[in-house]
């Protein structure tokens, strides 16, 4: 801090009443100084020799210093010096910071979130504790707390030796508790207002969405849609929420606009008010666009000459979902629904509801169902489903659905999706492994449960079968 000394009024009239006296010798002496040179060319005998001379002089003076001050004025501009109030480590570590910053090799992304008291000062200590370690603040956030205190959430970067338990003691000394940290990546330098509309924009567009939103908005979170009714038809005692919904510390209810509740939980860190009401303005778009589904779709050619469309498929598509489920051998109902299957027409609301997952179906030139391909939000976890119609099997139509559902997978940022069929379902297994993908296998309670990992290879974009150009589907959605 600098240090101001404060000099009496009497010094500071003094000290005038000198430099006025010296101002006043100063201009005597350039009178007399002034009178002598005018004597000297006036009456001198080279009095216009010296004139010319003294010119001279002065025109090369001045074109001296115009040199000199172009010159300096295109050199780089010297090291500012550090403000007094500023501790010599620190100045060292925001160089050091910046010259990482700009190599980009030796820092690491952090998200970070603490609680501070709602006091002045209290941020100022959090960042300059991060400022003594070289870190650098990309982004801030602050959530007031009705009880008092603030969550301040960060996005740093690091330099690279500096690990999350120096943040968290660093935190801690400057007064933030309940501190979590975790490793970011390039996606979260997006800034949160234009993260909330790119999130607001999907769930526009596709109702299946809101889940997905709801977890990247709030970060790290369990998700879970409860339908109003249980599958024998039963009010459902867990689906009830308020319209306003409900926060309670880690977990928020909130009411489906399509009927249910969602439930979000977050263990580690307590919902704040500001999260709560981001959450509720996202359902609420939901609520006022209604049902949606994209309309696009793509027509494919068989081998053996015949068409069909893949499309997304919702709840209008139940009763020919259900048509289907009555061409359907008990064999192959059974191997999809791993039950009586007397029951497998109660899954189907559940199953396209875009509440639960997406799901895509295929069709016939005339129209008719002739398979369905399910990507189903389980928790934390995504699961793949397939059905095909007993007529249409081991022609291609289920590996064309599984490869779009796996890319859907990939899009959301799903890291893996399994599936639970048997050995004996050959058909899916064949499908699972035509993927491409890293593949875990493991038995549960006599069914095979095959895990592929997304994030360990890209997806195999390619076409079960060759067609020719002129017959090649054309996107029009993409």
């Amino acid at each position: 801090m600098t240090e101001r000394i404060h000099t009496p009024a009497h010094r500071h009239h003094r000290h005038h009443w000198r430099r006025d006296i010296v101002e006043l010798a100063a201009l005597f002496c350039a009178v007399a100084v002034a009178d002598g040179i005018a004597n000297l060319v006036a009456h001198g005998p080279k009095g216009p020799v010296l004139l010319v001379a003294s010119a001279v002089a002065l025109l090369v003076t001045a074109a001296f210093h115009t040199w000199w001050a172009r010159r300096h004025s295109h050199a780089p501009p010297p090291l500012s010096t550090a403000p007094s109030d500023t501790a010599p480590g620190s100045v060292r570590a925001g160089a050091e910071s910046a010259s990482q910053t700009a190599t980009g090799a030796t820092t690491s992304l952090w998200r970070m979130r603490t609680t501070v008291r709602d006091e002045p000062g209290s941020l100022a200590a959090v960042c300059t504790a991060l400022a003594h370690h070289g870190v650098d603040i990309l982004t801030l956030q602050t959530h007031p707390l009705p009880e008092g205190g603030t969550v301040d959430e960060f996005l740093l970067r690091s330099p690279q030796q500096v690990a999350a338990a120096d943040l968290s003691r660093a935190i801690a000394g400057a007064g933030g508790h309940s501190t979590w940290i975790e490793r970011a990546d390039a996606h979260d330098l997006v800034d949160t207002p234009t993260r909330v509309l790119g999130l607001a924009t999907r769930t526009a567009l596709d109702a299946a969405e809101l889940p997905l939103a709801l977890r990247q908005l709030l970060g790290r979170c369990t998700i879970h849609s409860i339908p109003a009714t249980t599958l024998s038809g039963r009010p459902n005692a867990a689906a009830h929420a308020p319209v306003e919904g409900v926060l309670e510390s880690t977990v928020m209810r909130l009411r489906d606009p399509s009927g249910g509740a969602i439930t979000v939980e977050r263990p580690y860190l307590p919902f704040t008010p500001t999260e709560f009401a981001r959450a509720r303005a996202l359902v609420e778009l939901d609520t006022r666009l209604g049902p949606r589904v994209p309309r696009s779709q793509d027509v494919l050619t068989l081998p053996e000459g015949n068409e069909i469309t893949v499309r997304r498929a919702d709840g209008s598509d139940l009763a020919d979902a259900r048509a289907m489920h009555d061409r359907c051998s008990e064999r192959t109902l059974g191997l999809r629904y791993h039950g009586p299957v007397v029951d497998a027409d109660r899954y189907l609301g559940h199953l396209l509801s875009p509440r639960f997952g997406r799901t895509l179906a295929a069709t016939t030139a005339s129209g008719k169902l002739v398979a369905l391909g399910h990507l189903l939000w389980d928790g934390d976890e995504t699961e793949v489903a397939l059905l095909i119609e007993d007529d249409w099997q081991r022609r291609g139509i289920g590996s064309e659905l599984l490869r779009r559902l796996i890319a859907m997978a990939v899009e959301t940022g799903c890291d893996s999706v399994y599936a639970v069929t048997q050995a004996a379902n050959t058909g899916m297994v064949a499908a699972m492994r035509g993927l491409g993908l890293p593949l875990d296998y493991q038995i549960e309670e006599g069914t095979l449960v095959i895990t592929a990992r997304l994030d360990a290879a890209p997806v195999v974009s390619r076409v079960p079968y060759e067609l020719p150009r002129a017959q090649r589907p054309q996107n029009h959605s993409r």
